[in-house]
């Protein structure tokens, strides 16, 4: 069942793709959810609807946790939950900005089964499955192999509280940024995570995210080759408050680095 449960989320995270693509760029209604700059779009809750009904089609059994409109779904034993964002970066997409994502997760008693990661624009599909390696567009990908956390080149994001400065974000920032060492914000952390996979980044950190923000890049990075933590080293589910994701090599040093301004 795991490669068909794989395949389905390859598949649907394509087709929801296409639906944002088709919508990127025209006109469409832009609502605020719980801040100023927490933005839904028409779009996320047409991708949502068509990747939540194609599953259950297929799985009428299973439950769902996403992040517009089936939120509703919770961890049951035995019973495969998907968590899924239907547009991992609606700030970028509202804005016209071609950095976005659709991430799609499947997990069964707490541990994540596969995960597929599409970016629309470039045609990018990144996907693994428990025990069966992580791939980019069908090639197999991995971490990168940079062992000098000061030569890295990082990746973060801030939440959308982020002038309470939660768990010293703000903080981290700024220490590592006087190290020299580049960071970016891509604001997708999806993306984030897929890009560190793929041995883009050498790592991100990042505080307040959701589970459909992170379950198809956590295994994504683990079956690279890479390391998924807490800020701490303790270990990461999809509901901790903060995720460090590395090639594994720099991963004690960042966690260093974070853990010098406490949450």
């Amino acid at each position: 069942m795991l490669d068909q449960i794989t395949e389905l989320a390859i598949r649907t995270s394509k087709e929801a793709g296409a639906i944002l693509r088709e919508g990127f760029r025209t006109s469409f209604k832009i609502a605020n959810k719980s801040g100023k700059n927490d933005l839904v779009t028409e779009y996320d809750k047409r991708s949502e609807d068509y990747i939540i009904n194609e599953i259950k089609n297929e799985f009428p059994s299973h439950s769902f946790l996403a992040e517009e409109s089936g939120k509703t779904g919770r961890i049951e034993k035995g019973k495969v939950l998907w968590v899924i964002d239907p547009l991992d970066g609606t700030v970028n997409y509202a804005h016209s900005l071609p950095i976005f994502s659709v991430s799609i997760a499947a997990v069964l008693d707490g541990e994540i089964l596969c995960g597929a990661i599409y970016h629309p624009i470039l045609d990018e599909l990144f996907y693994a499955k428990k025990g069966g390696g992580a791939f980019r567009n069908g090639e197999p990908m991995h971490v990168s192999d940079n062992d000098d956390y000061e030569r890295s080149m990082l990746v973060t994001g801030f939440p959308y509280n982020v002038k309470e400065n939660p768990c010293k974000c703000i903080d981290h920032f700024v220490s590592v940024i006087q190290m020299g060492i580049p960071v970016r914000r891509l604001g997708s952390a999806a993306l984030d995570l897929a890009y560190t996979a793929a041995g883009i980044f050498d790592g991100f950190w990042e505080v307040n995210l959701n589970p459909w923000d992170v379950a198809a890049g956590v295994i994504l990075v683990q079956e690279a080759g890479g390391r998924v933590t807490e800020y701490n080293l303790e270990k990461h589910n999809i509901f901790s408050e903060t995720i460090l994701a590395t090639n594994g090599k720099i991963h004690n040093s960042i966690s260093r680095q974070l853990t010098k301004c406490h949450c």
